[in-house]
């Protein structure tokens, strides 16, 4: 019993000396009977340091464009390297057509020697003209008549005759017509038509045939597509079609 009795003993001294350190601790800044009001229970310390600074903010709106400055503008720096090169246009319109030269001259030939050549190659075409008259042709005033020996449609005629710088045989009088006759004993076409219009033969420039010699009863136009002329072997004319075949027969100026 006698340690109980002590320690209540002390608690009167205990009690005491509290009242006295806060009795103490109140007497250098105010009154004791505000003592509740002003004094926390526990003593504030001293300021602490400042901490690390924030992360920087969002970068804000882009402003406007502000007025050009007042400053005297800059030197033009240097030109840049040459580009590679562009895809070629197209070509331009053709240019007009120049006048004509004057024609050249050769100082080294001989024109003595240049005229004896060409009366000899005169003599010789001449000499192969009548070799093809006399084998292939007849003669009559100033035309040649040839044949191929091919029988072919009327266009064919006309465009092989124009292959050789010749045109179809067109007897223009009864002379014409008989050397026709003899190239060709089997009868060939000849250079005229109505396809223009029916009835009206024309030879191959456009013009009226005005020497005709028509076999009886002819031209009749028969089936309504004979638009075509032909020599009989008589020497007489029958229109047919000009998609059937006959000789090839041509003349060329002499």
């Amino acid at each position: 019993m006698l340690p109980l009795v002590r320690t209540m003993s002390l608690f009167p001294s205990l009690s005491l000396l509290l009242l006295s350190m806060a009795t103490a601790s109140c007497s250098e800044t105010e009154s004791c009977d505000n003592v509740q009001k002003t004094c926390p229970v526990i003593t504030c310390g001293s300021p602490g340091i400042n901490g690390f600074p924030g992360k920087d903010g969002r970068d804000g709106a882009k402003g406007e464009k502000g007025e050009p400055g007042q400053g005297l503008r800059g030197l033009q720096g240097p030109p840049g390297k040459l580009g590679p090169q562009g895809i070629p246009g197209p070509p331009g319109l053709p240019g007009t057509v120049g006048q004509k030269g004057d024609p050249g001259k050769c100082p080294d030939c001989d024109n003595g020697l240049a005229a004896s050549e060409r009366k000899a190659l005169r003599s010789e075409l001449d000499r192969m003209k009548n070799w093809l008259i006399f084998s292939l042709g007849k003669q009559v005033g100033k035309k040649v008549f040839l044949t191929s020996g091919e029988k072919m449609t009327f266009d064919k005629v006309k465009a092989l005759c124009a292959q050789f710088q010749g045109s179809m045989a067109t007897p223009l009088n009864e002379e014409e017509n008989k050397a026709i006759q003899n190239v060709a004993p089997e009868g060939a076409f000849l250079g005229i038509t109505d396809t223009q219009t029916e009835g009206h033969f024309v030879d191959l420039t456009g013009r009226a045939v005005t020497y005709q010699n028509w076999n009886n009863n002819e031209p009749n136009d028969a089936g309504s597509g004979e638009d075509c002329v032909i020599i009989l072997t008589d020497g007489t004319w029958n229109d047919v079609t000009c998609s059937s075949s006959s000789l090839a027969v041509c003349e060329f100026p002499v």
